[in-house]
């Protein structure tokens, strides 16, 4: 059989966590309209008939500001060297800027196979498309172009097949029903943060985090997960956003949270939330090793 490692790289946004989402069958990345939405490298194991395909999603590339973007860029760029075929997703919504020659940059030193993978192409109108696949293939960068729709799921099952034809033959990397190498704990963490990015301000996202202090699995006559988590934001004034009038807004995060994580992990669950402010965290070595990163 068919068997390798797919890493999904591209700009911020581009639609790299929908996607991976779409290939394994099911919500691994968490997902929002703002952008660098991903910080660490989520692994998702696919079988197929005939192959076992480990996709890799990572964090969007971008110009790093703080330590903690320079540890996301270089999860990213480090996948490309350790990968069967890269699939560089690109958002055709959007023109072609700096950031995208930046990739195209590092991938002309690649020894994989890079597939170009044009998404959201659900939102634009064909005429458009076809000059953008002409401007991408006269690179002479890519093994295959291939438009998308992660979000709708068009044409993936070409993708699927095109990295298939790809990859190398070999035995199984990952037993049949083995899914992530991500912990629950990752997880938990993630679900929260997901609901903390759809209902706050902008400026909130970037300068937030969640660490998860306490996962507790039911058990001892229990049957509920308990989970205590810490929402660390790096300015005063982003505490009471996070808050909001008498506690409102902490309680729609939870509310929001506590479902998600009860379809996720399928059982009851206690949240608790609190609030802490740590400045300048993004460029906190301890704090962003408690995150994984």
């Amino acid at each position: 059989m068919k068997v390798g490692f797919v890493s999904l790289i591209g700009r911020p946004n581009a639609g790299k966590s929908t996607l991976l989402n779409r290939l394994v069958g099911t919500k691994l990345a968490i997902v929002s309209d703002k952008p660098q939405t991903t910080r660490n490298r989520i692994l998702g194991v696919r079988n197929y008939a005939d192959a076992q395909v480990v996709f890799l999603d990572t964090p969007g590339i971008h110009r790093p500001l703080h330590r903690m973007n320079v540890r996301m860029v270089d999860a990213a760029v480090d996948t490309m060297r350790e990968v069967d075929v890269i699939g560089l997703v690109v958002d055709v919504t959007e023109p072609p800027g700096k950031g995208d020659r930046y990739v195209l940059d590092l991938l002309k030193n690649v020894n994989a196979p890079v597939f170009l993978i044009l998404n959201k192409v659900d939102l634009i109108k064909k005429p458009k498309l076809l000059p953008l696949i002409q401007q991408y293939a006269a690179t002479g960068m890519f093994a295959e172009i291939v438009p998308v729709s992660a979000a709708s799921g068009d044409n993936v099952d070409r993708l699927e097949r095109a990295i298939i034809d790809r990859l190398p033959e070999g035995d199984p990397l990952y037993p049949a029903d083995y899914l992530t190498d991500q912990p629950e704990r990752f997880f938990a963490g993630e679900i929260v943060r997901e609901k903390l990015l759809q209902l706050t301000r902008d400026e909130i996202p970037f300068s937030s985090a969640v660490v998860v202090d306490k996962f507790q699995e039911p058990g001892g006559g229990k049957a509920i997960l308990e989970l205590y988590c810490t929402i660390v934001v790096e300015r005063e004034s982003h505490k009471p956003i996070v808050l909001g009038r008498r506690g409102e807004m902490i309680k729609r995060i939870g509310i929001a949270a506590r479902e998600e994580l009860e379809r996720f992990f399928e059982t009851r669950v206690f949240l608790d939330l609190h609030v802490r402010v740590k400045s300048e965290w993004r460029e906190d070595e301890r704090v962003l090793n408690d995150l994984g990163m």
